[in-house]
């Protein structure tokens, strides 16, 4: 009798030593079937002025805030502008790319990431086909790789995945928007949600989409900039001032963290400040912060110059140079049509700012602002002359002298911008 009882305990002990063999197994079986060597995407996305504005009509034209509370609210998405948004959404991940296409009570989404070093490939790419219900979308297709999903395990995750958002205590915003939505259909090439509209909504979003760590980062810049905007002296300040202290105190607060996350939120706090918005208009919680004084920030002598550099600088900080140069561009196109025209100046403060927000994303820019800020930061170092550029262009003379912005006469000028640009030692 003990033989045998010693025979099953060692045949179990086999038994789970073989399962836990089996699992990493399983697992390295699942990583190698779901990452590739190339990318399923491989164009970069198309952020043009058109499309931008494209946007900008398609949200003034759905803002659910001009709808009384508590009402069914419907919002209709063509593929082209669904594609538009993934590109604001991926910009903040710059080594993703994404597609939307509309079927017929489906959509079809795709996706490519490309991976830290890892034995099984460089890329993860996703293929996934979500069909309407009654209620939310579920999972009719599902590939990871070369790995295949089956609904009835992707679906369960879709839904635990949901669960964990709706009771995360830093996803409220998120879980809110969720619980907002009551339909998703997909129907004649147009994606349509019905949700109920919520006032809280917004600023529950808000709170959501940046992360605490990020807050308490914009709240630290923001203090400094109390103090800056305090201090005795002339109500003009350079912005060359303004930005050394901020990228000094970047670099105090970084140590051996991560010194990318604060310049870039130091970029946009000090965006905010020169445009004359508070970070309140972006973060709800913001608007409990003190206030810096209200001071004239100037580039150049010009507090315009200062204010397109400083938002484009922010911009690329954020979501990368693209779509940074993309909305630059529109805010001189919207100009054109009837506010102070288009000025090749102001453009040439958009292209600088953003060569400056790309540049304090990376080690090897860092070093090299690092060198000019010891020397002492100056407007120069920022911005070359531009003075003799063409500006306040309505769009007839614009469209007239320089053929638009897909003339030869506008690439010219772009390509002229770009040269001065690139002959300043800091983006050299």
């Amino acid at each position: 009798m003990h033989s045998f009882w010693r025979r099953v305990r060692y045949l179990l002990l086999c038994l789970l030593a073989l399962c836990l063999l089996c699992i990493p197994l399983a697992l390295a079986w699942a990583a190698y079937q779901a990452i590739d060597d190339q990318a399923l995407l491989t164009a970069a996305p198309n952020v043009s002025p058109a499309r931008v504005a494209s946007a900008q009509r398609l949200i003034a034209r759905n803002d659910p805030r001009k709808q009384p509370a508590g009402v069914l609210r419907s919002v209709q998405l063509g593929e082209d502008e669904l594609n538009l948004a993934l590109v604001y959404l991926a910009s903040r991940y710059p080594h993703t790319r994404a597609q939307i296409s509309l079927q017929e009570g489906a959509v079809q989404v795709r996706s490519s990431s490309f991976l830290p070093p890892n034995p099984f490939g460089n890329y993860l790419n996703v293929q996934a086909v979500l069909r309407e219900t009654a209620g939310l979308p579920e999972v009719e297709q599902l590939l990871l790789g070369r790995l295949v999903v089956p609904p009835r395990l992707a679906n369960p995750l879709l839904r635990w995945g949901l669960t964990r958002l709706q009771t995360h205590q830093n996803m409220e915003g998120a879980a809110a928007a969720l619980d907002s939505i009551q339909h998703v259909g997909m129907r004649n090439g147009v994606l349509r949600v019905v949700f109920t509209w919520d006032d809280t909504l917004p600023a529950q979003l808000q709170a959501a989409l940046v992360p605490s760590a990020e807050q308490d980062r914009l709240q630290a810049y923001q203090a400094r900039l109390v103090t800056l905007a305090a201090a005795p002296g002339p109500r003009s300040l350079p912005l060359s001032k303004l930005l050394q202290d901020l990228l000094a105190y970047a670099a105090e607060r970084s140590g051996t963290g991560n010194s990318a996350d604060e310049n870039r939120a130091a970029l946009v706090a000090l965006a905010f400040y020169v445009n004359g918005k508070g970070l309140g208009a972006v973060l709800p919680s913001a608007r409990h912060w003190p206030v810096p004084a209200p001071r004239q920030i100037t580039l150049g002598g010009r507090g315009d110059t200062a204010q397109h550099f400083s938002i484009s600088a922010a911009l690329a900080a954020a979501a990368g140079t693209p779509l940074a140069d993309a909305v630059g561009l529109y805010k001189e196109l919207d100009d054109a049509e009837g506010g102070s025209g288009f000025s090749f100046n102001d453009l040439a403060a958009d292209r600088a700012g953003t060569r400056l927000g790309a540049l304090l994303l990376t080690s090897a820019g860092q070093q090299r602002l690092q060198k000019r800020l010891d020397a002492g930061l100056r407007d120069t170092d920022l911005l070359p002359k531009v003075q003799d550029l063409p500006e306040l262009l309505q769009a007839a003379e614009f469209q007239r002298r320089f053929g638009g912005v897909d003339g030869a006469g506008y690439k010219k000028m772009a390509n002229d911008i770009e040269q001065r640009i690139a002959a300043l030692a800091l983006y050299r």
